[in-house]
C-alpha cells in the first residue's frame, strides 16, 4: 500500500482523531491531514464517505477504501503492521492500557517482573481521550488527557514495561497454581503467572428506537468530540442527570443555544453544587421523571426530534439538533465469557486482595465492582493491587 497517500479527516477537538493520529505517527506511517476547522470545505467530504454523516476521523486509503473512526486494533490490521509480543511467559499480563494498567505496569516493573500491558486500543484508555483534567492531584490548573496518559505511558517505557497496543485478549484459560492462559487476538498464546484485569468500562446506550441508525447524525456519547458540531444549534439535549450529564450539558453551552437534561428519576443524582450551576444558567433546563421513547430521524436522515415520556405515559415530541447520552457505564467484561464472578451489572468481583474469584486473575480500576469511577482512583488501585500481586507470586514460587 502507497501509505503517502493516507488521509485522516479530523479536527483538533476530537479526542479519537488524536489517538488515530498519534498511532499512525508512533507507527511511522506517512499520512495527510485534514482539519475540518481549518478546511470546511472538507466537511462534505466527510459526509460523503459517511452517508450523509458528520462523523471523524474518517480515514480514506489509497486503494478507495475508507475506515471511519477505527480502533487501533482496526488500524493495524489494514496497515498490515505486526503485532506480536516479545515473549512467550510472563510474571504479569496487564489486560488494558488505561492509567490503572499503566500504573501497575509501573510498580510491576520495578518489582523486576517480566510485564507487559496489552491494550486493544490506544494507550491511555479514557483518559487519554479527555480534553482535559481539572481534577488530577499535582496539576492545579489542570492537564490534557492526551499529555497525561502520555505521561504514564513514557515512565511505563522507562521501566521497561513492554506494551502491546493494538491487539485484544480474546481468552484467559487458568492453568492451575495461578497460571493462566492467554489468548491475543493475533492468535498468539502466552503464559502468565498472574493476570490483571484493567479493562474499565464504556457509556451505556439507551437501546430505544432509531438510535442504532441515528449515531453519529445526531446522538453522540462525548461532548468533548462532538460537541463543536453544534456551534449555533437551537437545541441540544442530554439523557442522564448524574455528574457526567450536568458536566457535559454545561460544557454544550459554549456551542449550542439550549440545552435540557432529561433524567428519568424524581431527583437528579448530580452534586448539589453541579445543580446549583445548571439551576443559575439561564440556558438550561431539567426535566425529570421523564423517559426517551424514541428518537426520530428527518428527512435528511438526520436526528429532529425525540420522543418523551412522563410518569403518566404521556408522550411529547421534542426537537432537537443533537443529544448527547451519559446515562451510565457498562464494564468491558464480555470478553471474560463467564470465567470470573461478576456483579449484576457485569462488573468483576474481588475480595480484599483485589483477587477475582479465579487464582491468580485480579480486577483493578473501572472494571472493578464497587470502584469510584474516578481516574485519582484508577491510578491508586493501579498501585494496590500490584502490592497485593507480588505475594502471589511469591506464594507461587515457594510451592513450585
Amino acid at each position: 500500500m502507497d501509505v503517502d497517500e493516507i488521509t485522516l479527516y479530523g479536527a483538533l477537538w476530537c479526542p479519537d482523531c488524536r489517538r488515530s493520529k498519534a498511532f499512525l505517527t508512533e507507527q511511522r506511517v506517512p499520512f495527510r491531514y485534514v482539519d475540518l476547522e481549518k478546511h470546511p470545505e472538507a466537511v462534505a467530504t466527510v459526509h460523503e464517505y459517511n452517508d450523509g454523516k458528520q462523523i471523524i476521523p474518517t480515514i480514506v486509503f489509497p486503494d478507495g477504501s475508507v475506515l471511519v473512526e477505527p480502533s487501533d486494533e482496526e488500524l493495524a490490521d489494514k496497515l498490515g503492521l505486526s503485532r506480536s509480543a516479545a515473549e512467550e511467559c510472563y510474571d504479569l499480563v496487564i489486560v488494558g492500557g488505561g492509567p490503572t494498567g499503566l500504573t501497575t505496569g509501573i510498580y510491576g516493573a520495578r518489582e523486576n517482573l517480566r510485564t507487559i500491558i496489552i491494550e486493544r486500543s490506544a494507550l491511555g484508555g479514557q483518559a487519554g481521550i479527555t480534553e482535559r483534567l481539572d481534577n488530577y492531584p499535582g496539576f492545579p490548573e489542570g492537564i490534557g488527557g492526551a499529555d497525561l496518559a502520555g505521561r504514564f505511558a513514557l515512565q511505563a517505557q522507562r521501566y521497561g514495561v513492554e506494551m502491546l497496543p493494538a491487539v485484544s485478549v480474546t481468552s484467559l484459560e487458568p492453568q492451575g497454581n495461578g497460571v493462566t492462559r492467554v489468548t491475543l487476538s493475533t492468535g498468539q498464546q502466552l503464559t502468565a503467572r498472574a493476570v490483571l484485569i484493567a479493562t474499565g468500562s464504556t457509556y451505556r446506550r439507551t437501546g430505544v428506537d432509531g438510535e442504532d441508525d441515528l449515531i453519529g447524525a445526531g446522538i453522540h456519547f462525548c461532548a468533548t468530540c462532538d460537541g463543536p458540531f453544534y456551534k449555533g444549534a437551537g437545541e441540544v439535549v442530554v439523557l442522564g442527570g448524574g455528574n457526567s450529564g450536568f458536566e457535559e450539558g454545561l460544557f454544550l453551552t459554549q456551542f449550542a443555544d439550549h440545552v435540557t437534561i432529561v433524567e428519568r428519576s424524581a431527583s437528579p443524582r448530580a452534586s448539589r453544587l453541579l445543580q446549583d450551576k445548571v439551576s443559575d444558567h439561564e440556558r438550561m433546563t431539567v426535566l425529570t421523571e421523564t423517559s426517551v421513547v424514541r428518537f426520530n430521524a428527518g428527512d435528511d436522515g438526520k436526528l429532529a426530534s425525540l420522543t418523551l415520556a412522563g410518569t403518566d405515559g404521556a408522550e411529547t415530541d421534542h426537537a432537537a439538533s443533537g443529544v448527547f447520552v451519559f446515562i451510565g457505564l457498562d464494564p468491558n467484561t464480555g470478553w471474560l465469557d463467564g470465567l470470573v464472578d461478576l456483579d449484576h451489572v457485569g462488573f468483576v468481583t474481588t475480595n480484599r486482595m483485589m483477587e477475582s474469584s479465579v487464582p491468580g486473575i485480579f480486577a483493578a480500576g473501572d472494571v472493578r465492582a464497587g470502584s469510584t469511577k474516578q481516574l485519582a482512583a484508577a491510578v491508586g488501585e493501579g498501585a494496590a493491587v500490584a502490592l497485593q500481586i507480588r505475594p502471589h507470586l511469591e506464594a507461587q514460587s515457594a510451592g513450585d
